[in-house]
């Protein structure tokens, strides 16, 4: 009777911890409310979104704009299609862009990585401009490569007409865009990610400094960018990261001033990390059983490692099970999907995460098939 037991789709893995009867208490208040148009908080590892409002509302995004160039920038570099040591000319257009400025002189050449530095650190727009320029010899033939990595992305809210972020009526992103955005350049490129937490550069003699405030006022903070115009208000992405590795990226778009987008941020980043934990799932030790195969059971899990974020606390009174996919049975090879990973707290699914075989279950031959249908 043993193989009837191996159509059953659910299988448990471990068992809440057991407590005396209202020991715990769990209280998740409800997201913070900001004097801002849109934001979201995410945490980086999981993708998982804590708070939002407005997350999908099409704004000016301003300075932010630089994210998407430097992403650009570092994705050619990457590539080996540009590098940190190219000389850039600087052209007239490039020159007279308003706005903040890193003075770069009209005729002049420097390095790539300078111009990086100076869009990233101190927001220079006139850097912004040389740069897309060097790429892609013209400002918007550099905007059809902002737009192209932004669908790679999936930020599909998202539309880029200029390097800097200056205005322009069809140059709109999104609090969850920009999010992504920020994710997607703390993963893939770590080593650029850096100089988005230097406080200040220099050129020409001229120091200017980083203007995202919270470098100063919240060490745990380490990144990214600020963003201002008329029309787009205040807007800041920042990110931090705490306890356990865990990092969050907050996004505040339409804030109503500096200090207003600072101690927004900051509210964002505090109710995160208060009040959730995020989970490396490196492994499952438990094997599953096949139906028909040779193998009693296999090795199930994931190509890499998993995160999930929930409540403080909750993960550790949760129940983790491994739910099966309908009709399971061999042959089976690796890489096939097998099921969900589910997390489970009195009843309701805190997160689902699915699964694959990590090794072949080959199938059993006729006469064993025979035996397992009759149960025997």
């Amino acid at each position: 009777m043993q193989y009837k037991s191996l159509t059953k789709k659910i299988i448990l893995l471990f068992a809440a911890v057991s407590l005396n009867a209202g020991a715990t208490i769990f209280i998740t208040p409800k997201a913070p409310s900001i004097d801002a148009k849109a934001y979201i908080i995410i945490d980086h590892n999981s993708g998982v979104v804590i708070a939002a409002n407005e997350k999908n509302a099409k704004r000016a995004p301003a300075s932010l704009t630089k994210l998407m160039t430097a992403y650009v920038v570092f994705q050619l570099i990457d590539d080996g299609r540009v590098s940190l040591k190219d000389d850039v000319k600087i052209s007239e257009k490039a020159w007279k862009t308003g706005g903040s400025k890193s003075f770069i002189e009209v005729g002049k050449t420097v390095k790539l990585e300078t111009l990086l530095k100076a869009m990233i650190i101190q927001s220079g727009n006139d850097a912004a401009v040389a740069l897309s320029e060097h790429i892609a010899g013209t400002e918007g033939t550099f905007a059809t490569y902002m737009n192209e990595y932004a669908k790679q992305l999936e930020m599909f809210n998202s539309n880029f007409e200029n390097a800097s972020g200056l205005p322009n009526e069809k140059q709109l992103s999104t609090a969850a865009d920009m999010a992504k955005l920020a994710s997607a350049t703390i993963r893939d490129f770590p080593q650029f990610y850096t100089w988005y937490s230097q406080k200040e550069f220099i050129y020409n003699d001229i120091k200017q400094h980083n203007r995202n405030k919270l470098l100063w006022s919240d060490h745990t903070v380490d990144g990214m960018k600020t963003g201002y115009t008329r029309k787009a208000g205040y807007n800041l992405v920042a990110s931090a990261k705490r306890v356990d590795d865990m990092r969050l990226i907050s996004v505040v778009l339409g804030s109503t001033g500096v200090q207003a987008r600072n101690s927004q941020t900051q509210i964002l980043l505090d109710y995160g990390f208060r009040f959730f934990e995020t989970k490396k799932i490196n492994k499952i030790s438990q094997k599953v059983p096949i139906s028909g195969s040779t193998k009693q059971a296999i090795k199930v899990g994931f190509n890499s490692p998993k995160a999930i974020t929930l409540p403080r606390g909750k993960y550790r009174l949760s129940k983790q099970v491994i739910e099966l996919n309908d009709n399971l049975q061999a042959p089976i090879s690796t890489g096939n999907s097998i099921g969900n990973f589910v997390v489970k707290f009195e009843g309701k699914d805190l997160a689902r995460l699915p699964i694959i075989a990590l090794e072949d279950a080959p199938e059993s031959g006729f006469f064993s098939r025979m035996l397992n249908k009759i149960g025997l």
